[in-house]
C-alpha cells in the first residue's frame, strides 16, 4: 500500500473541488424510472401473494442459519455495516473532514438530505404495509401484509445503499468513484443477504430495500440547488460572525507595546473620564491618583499627572544643633570696613 500518497495528499493546500454538481441527467432519469417501476413491481407481488410470496416461505423454512452455523458469528458483526447509527457516525466524519478540507458544506449537506429522505420515504413505506417478519409470521404461504410489523421495505438494505454509496456519489475523481460504487455494492449485497440468512427479513423485504435505496441516490441531483442556497446563507452568516468577532477583539486588545490596564485601574481612569466631561470636582488632589498607565509610563501622547514641588525632609540624624544655628546667624556676612 502507497502510504507515501496518501500522506502527500493529507499535506495539500484545502481548495474547493473545481467540477460542479452532478446534474439530473437523461441517463439518470432513466435509471431512476426503472427502479421505480421495479420497486412497484416487488409491492405488488407481495401484496397479490404471488410467486414471490413463495419464494420467501421456501427460504424462510430452509432456515440457512441452520444449514451453515458457522457463519453465523462472523455475519452477526458483518450485518452491523447496514445499521444507521454506526454508519451513519462512520460516514459524517470521514465528509465532515472533506468539507473542512475542501471549504465547503456540500458534502455533509448531501448525506443529511440522503439520510433525510431515507427516514421519510423507508419509513412511511413501513408503517403504512405493516408487514410482520419471518420470525412472527403467523399464517403459513400468506403476505404478512397489515398486521404489527415494520419490515418491508429493509431498512439495513436501504441504509446500506445509501449511506456507502453517497461516498461513490460525492467522490471527487472518476476512478474514485467506480472504485467506492464497487465498495457499496458489495457491503449493499452483503448485508441484504444476511438479514435473509439470520431470517430477520423475507427475500421481497431485501428486494424492495436495494430499490428504495438506490431510488434515493438517483434523486440527490434534486437535492443540489437547495443544498447550494443553504451551504451561501451558511458561509454569509458565519463570514459575520467572524467579522462581529474581530470587531470585538479590536475594541479590546490594546496596542503593541503598551500595558493591559487592570480592571480596577480601568475603573478608576474611566470615572475620572466622567467627572473631567460633566464639569465636577475630580476629587483628591493628582499626586494622589495613580493609574496602571502611569506606572508602565502611560499611553503615548498624554501627559502624566505632576507632582506640587515640596521641599524635602531630611533624615531625623541629619539636623544641626540649635546652637550652631544661632552661631551662624549672628556671625556677619561680610568683612567689617
Amino acid at each position: 500500500m502507497r502510504t507515501d500518497r496518501i500522506f502527500a495528499r493529507l499535506e495539500q493546500e484545502p481548495t474547493r473541488p473545481p467540477d460542479p454538481a452532478p446534474g439530473m441527467s437523461v441517463t439518470r432519469k432513466s435509471l431512476f424510472a426503472v427502479t421505480l417501476a421495479f420497486y412497484a413491481a416487488v409491492v405488488a407481488a407481495v401484496v397479490q401473494t404471488t410467486y414471490l410470496v413463495r419464494l420467501d416461505w421456501q427460504l424462510m423454512l430452509f432456515r440457512p442459519y441452520k444449514q451453515w452455523p458457522e457463519l453465523h458469528p462472523f455475519l452477526d458483526y458483518f450485518v452491523v455495516l447496514g445499521q444507521r447509527g454506526p454508519t451513519a457516525v462512520l460516514v459524517a466524519a470521514w465528509l465532515g473532514w472533506r468539507s473542512w478540507r475542501q471549504r465547503t458544506l456540500r458534502p455533509l449537506l448531501m448525506l443529511g438530505a440522503a439520510l433525510l429522505l431515507l427516514n421519510v420515504t423507508v419509513g412511511a413505506a413501513k408503517l403504512g404495509m405493516a408487514r410482520e417478519g419471518p420470525h412472527y409470521a403467523t399464517t403459513i404461504g400468506s403476505n404478512e401484509m397489515w398486521l404489527t410489523g415494520d419490515i418491508f421495505p429493509s431498512g439495513h438494505t436501504a441504509n446500506a445503499v445509501v449511506t456507502w454509496g453517497i461516498l461513490a456519489y460525492l467522490a471527487s475523481t472518476e476512478v474514485a468513484r467506480r472504485r467506492l460504487s464497487v465498495v457499496a455494492a458489495v457491503f449493499a449485497l452483503g448485508v441484504g443477504a444476511t438479514t435473509v440468512y439470520l431470517g430477520t427479513h423475507w427475500v421481497s423485504d431485501v428486494l424492495l430495500g436495494w430499490a428504495a435505496g438506490l431510488l434515493i441516490l438517483l434523486a440527490l441531483p434534486w437535492c443540489e440547488p437547495l443544498a447550494a442556497r443553504v451551504e451561501e446563507h451558511a458561509l454569509a452568516y458565519w463570514r459575520r460572525l467572524r467579522a462581529a468577532g474581530r470587531l470585538v477583539v479590536a475594541g479590546v486588545v490594546p496596542a503593541a507595546g503598551t500595558a493591559f490596564p487592570s480592571a480596577a485601574a480601568g475603573r478608576r481612569a474611566a470615572s475620572a473620564a466622567s467627572h473631567r466631561s460633566a464639569g465636577t470636582p475630580q476629587g483628591p488632589p493628582a499626586r494622589h491618583v495613580r493609574t496602571a498607565h502611569a506606572a508602565h509610563g502611560g499611553p503615548p501622547g498624554r501627559p502624566h499627572a505632576v507632582r506640587p514641588e515640596r521641599a524635602p525632609v531630611a533624615p531625623v540624624g541629619g539636623r544641626r544643633p540649635t546652637a550652631e544655628r544661632s552661631a551662624n546667624r549672628a556671625a556677619p556676612l561680610g568683612p567689617r570696613g
